[in-house]
């Protein structure tokens, strides 16, 4: 299977990635907040960082791939299919005019190498750019450094624009105009690419009418999903998603989806931002959401879904779908001030690269040192800059395969059993 992911622990093979790229120079003071961004990150000092944590996942045999690679592959394959998605993404983009729609088409044709090309979608383009002759009042009063296309700040957060769930993919609508446009990279992707074509289930589709995003969706076993309810996914969403994989007994093994109310707030912007698992029995996790929470149960019931509400805590609730008793880490120990600052700073979300190891933030020193007294294995990255667009490295990471492990319950304990052939189980 090209895409394989069943847990957020199980040791991670293939990872898609995006090196931020000139796309983050064309934020400013007046677009930060529009862009989804708190301050502009330095782009060299910003890549180096994102280069180090490539070498990470590529030092523990991590196969790690490039969207912008991923899509020039794709648009390579059939010079009408490349002026598709441009067409299309000139439209998403929100340009009206028809001339500015054509020179725009043109300025992206002129590219003789695909991948550059697509790596300028990702920018953004001025109109000082193009080539659009002055005849009418419009072209005499625009400013010839304003943006026609907004650059993609957000993209080397490959989390969110789909999430990989079993065999298949949910395939976001983004809560953010600018956001939405990221999904066009992964449809064509999975409609197109030579090795993904044909081969991946959509469990969602980005034309649907509600927004949901990756940050918010966690593989917490085979059987089990959850689902973040949050500023980002709406539960109209977690509604269709239920529908389309609980009842896909081809590409899915999933029995239940756990959907979980979180406060709709920045700090709070993503389920991953408020806990992730790191191994078995192990979580960590912002203290804010320590005791009772508003958990529903989604199950197959008949020709449809049931909805349970869960009655209890967080490490509770946990516990009774992991099949072990579970252990919260919480960022910043018990400090709430560390807790506030490693927060903000994503100290909560971690990238699980096999159980009991993980990729974190060097700068969140409180939480990294309360993981390794856990008996977590940490392995710190730089992020002075990275951690400027509020996401941490499983934001920055979209697993596509992870190892297959199975588990058969002996006696009281859950034993984990390594499988390394696709089987159903």
């Amino acid at each position: 299977m090209v895409i394989n992911v069943r847990s957020e622990i199980n040791r991670l093979k293939k990872v898609l990635l995006h090196r931020p790229g000139r796309e983050l120079l064309n934020l400013t003071p007046d677009s930060l907040q529009r862009l989804l961004f708190d301050d502009v990150p330095f782009l060299r000092v910003a890549q180096a960082e994102h280069d180090a944590f490539a070498k990470i996942l590529r030092d523990n045999g991590v196969e790690v791939v490039y969207l912008e690679d991923l899509v020039a592959e794709t648009l390579d394959t059939s010079h009408e299919l490349k002026v598709q998605f441009l067409k299309q993404f000139i439209e998403e983009g929100g340009v009206k005019l028809e001339v500015y729609k054509k020179a725009l088409l043109d300025f992206f044709l002129s590219y003789k190498d695909t991948k550059e090309m697509v790596l300028k979608t990702m920018e953004g383009v001025n109109m000082s750019e193009l080539n659009i002759p002055r005849h009418d009042l419009v072209s005499y009063l625009e400013d010839p450094t304003e943006l026609i296309l907004d650059p993609m700040p957000n993209l080397y957060f490959t989390r969110d624009p789909f999430a990989s769930v079993q065999n298949g993919v949910i395939l976001n609508r983004m809560y953010s105009v600018t956001r939405n446009r990221e999904t066009i990279y992964a449809y064509y992707i999975f409609h197109y690419h030579p090795e993904y074509k044909g081969k991946v289930t959509m469990f969602y589709d980005r034309t649907n009418p509600f927004h949901i995003e990756g940050g918010d969706v966690l593989n917490i076993n085979d059987e089990t999903l959850a689902i973040g309810i949050s500023q980002r996914t709406e539960a109209p969403a977690i509604d269709l998603v239920a529908k389309n994989i609980l009842f896909d007994e081809k590409n899915s093994h999933i029995k239940t989806i756990l959907a979980f109310r979180i406060a709709e707030s920045r700090a709070f912007m993503h389920l991953d931002t408020v806990f992730t698992q790191i191994d078995y029995d192990k979580f960590s996790v912002h203290p804010a959401i320590l005791g009772p929470l508003q958990v529903f149960e989604i199950t197959r019931d008949g020709n449809d879904v049931k909805v349970v509400p869960q009655e209890g805590k967080l490490e509770d609730i946990l516990t009774r779908y992991v099949g072990r008793k579970v252990t919260l880490i919480p960022c910043g120990g018990g400090d709430r001030i560390a807790a506030e600052r490693e927060q903000w700073n994503d100290g909560s979300n971690t990238l699980c690269i096999a159980p009991g190891t993980v990729v974190v933030y060097e700068r969140n020193e409180v939480t990294n040192k309360l993981l390794r007294e856990h008996g977590i294995n940490v392995i710190e990255m730089p992020s002075a800059e990275l951690s400027r667009g509020r996401g941490g490295p499983r934001c920055m990471s979209m697993p596509l395969v992870r190892e297959l492990i199975k588990y058969t319950k002996e006696g009281k304990e859950n034993k984990c059993q390594r499988i390394y052939k696709e089987e159903v189980f």
